[in-house]
């Protein structure tokens, strides 16, 4: 009998980002991701013990495309802006991965790495070790709810839509402000949220 073709870490990453694309991340399942690799589903838990360990591994891929270089010769500021960005990014081209960028936050090898560059740029700017705990977490904070609200809650949607309808004899302030809201293209939206973040780190004592 042939023997078993090998696959590689990338391979079965790829795969499985393959059927989130396809299908969305509720199609992924390791019966799938063998279906899209030509193998049997027993022979996938050869490479992978369970879906999450699957999962981190797609994270890892999408994410590890990141450069995590900051800009040289740039403010802190400027640095920081760019790793974030790079990120959302990366997540626009496979938007099905967003709930796994959270869920995986913390073990990914790629968020790990991301990580550890946005910390060297807050050590360079004089940050403390509690002020740089607190301000990577705001930042990923911030990343992860602003991936989640373009991708899934985006200010075009229905959600919006809805409150824009909302009576303003009732709601002046919040109707009014939805309408508005409908017409803030994505990047926008991200942007001027993380220049009011960056504001208030850059005012914070470090």
């Amino acid at each position: 009998m042939p023997r078993p073709r090998s696959l590689t870490p990338h391979q079965l990453a790829t795969a499985a980002l393959t059927v989130i694309d396809r299908d969305g991340l509720p199609g992924l399942s390791m019966r799938a991701v063998a279906t899209e690799l030509g193998i049997a589903t027993m022979s996938l838990y050869r490479y992978v013990p369970d879906r999450q360990a699957l999962e981190r591994q797609v994270v890892d891929l999408v994410l590890g495309t990141v450069h995590t270089a900051p800009p040289p010769g740039e403010p802190w500021q400027r640095q920081l802006a760019q790793l974030l960005d790079r990120v959302r990014a990366a997540v626009a081209a496979h938007p099905g991965v967003v709930p796994l960028t959270v869920s995986h936050r913390h073990t990914s090898a790629a968020v790990q790495l991301w990580s550890e560059a946005v910390l060297r740029v807050l050590t360079a700017a004089g940050f403390t070790p509690r002020r740089r705990a607190l301000a990577l977490r705001a930042l990923l904070a911030y990343l992860t709810g602003a991936l989640q609200n373009e991708h899934l809650a985006p200010l075009s949607g229905e959600a919006t839509t809805a409150l824009a309808d909302l009576p303003p004899e009732a709601y002046p302030l919040l109707s009014r402000t939805a309408t508005e809201a409908a017409r803030v293209p994505a990047a926008e939206e991200f942007h001027a949220g993380l220049d009011l973040l960056l504001a208030g780190l850059s005012a914070a004592p470090r």
